[in-house]
């Protein structure tokens, strides 16, 4: 955090730093998050509780998320929400939107990007300005994927709009799946 300055937003969210070398590049010019210190993710709750009182919500987001098993993902494609946002999709998103729904039932008051979409679409921004840059940009990802990720934690971020200003403030590991049968050999 910039010193003296304080958190003005919070946001829960699913990491991908592993993501880091393949979109990390153009997300530092497409994506205002990226330059704010948000690394690659993909949103379950934007904005969230205000900062001030994330420290004292961690414990009712872990039990929020205490049903969700750690599920693995793939990205497999780049997407476009016209031509105003290009991110890329991860499969399955059901356990994205379980999240979600299980963070929003327990902060009601913090509706996923404050109610304005009818349908929450998990995915992974890539960049959200200047059209041809964010066309070079999937041309270039798109060749790099799939890629696959295990997913089994959520984090808290807080900061301002200011570059480089947010932080991780809170893990939250999900729960750990049922173990298979047993085969015997």
């Amino acid at each position: 955090m910039l010193v003296g300055v304080e958190p003005t937003e919070s946001a829960v969210l699913v990491p991908f730093p592993g993501l880091e070398p393949l979109v990390g590049p153009y997300r530092r010019r497409l994506d205002r998050a990226a330059a704010r210190g948000v690394p690659p993710h993909v949103t379950v709750i934007y904005p969230f509780v205000p900062p001030s009182v994330c420290g004292e919500t961690v414990g009712r987001l872990a039990a929020a998320v205490a049903d969700v098993p750690a599920f693995d993902c793939v990205f497999r494609r780049v997407d476009w929400f016209r031509d105003d946002v290009v991110w890329l999709a991860p499969e399955p998103d059901g356990p994205f939107r379980e999240l979600t729904t299980a963070v929003w039932r327990e902060f009601p008051d913090h509706p996923p990007y404050g109610g304005q979409f009818d349908d929450v679409i998990p995915h992974l921004t890539v960049g959200h300005t200047d059209l041809a840059a964010m066309r070079a940009a999937a041309a270039s990802v798109e060749p790099g994927l799939p890629v696959r990720h295990r997913v089994d934690r959520v984090w808290v971020m807080a900061g301002t709009d200011a570059l480089g200003s947010w932080r991780t403030v809170a893990e939250v590991s999900l729960r750990a799946p049922a173990p298979g049968p047993r085969r015997r050999r």
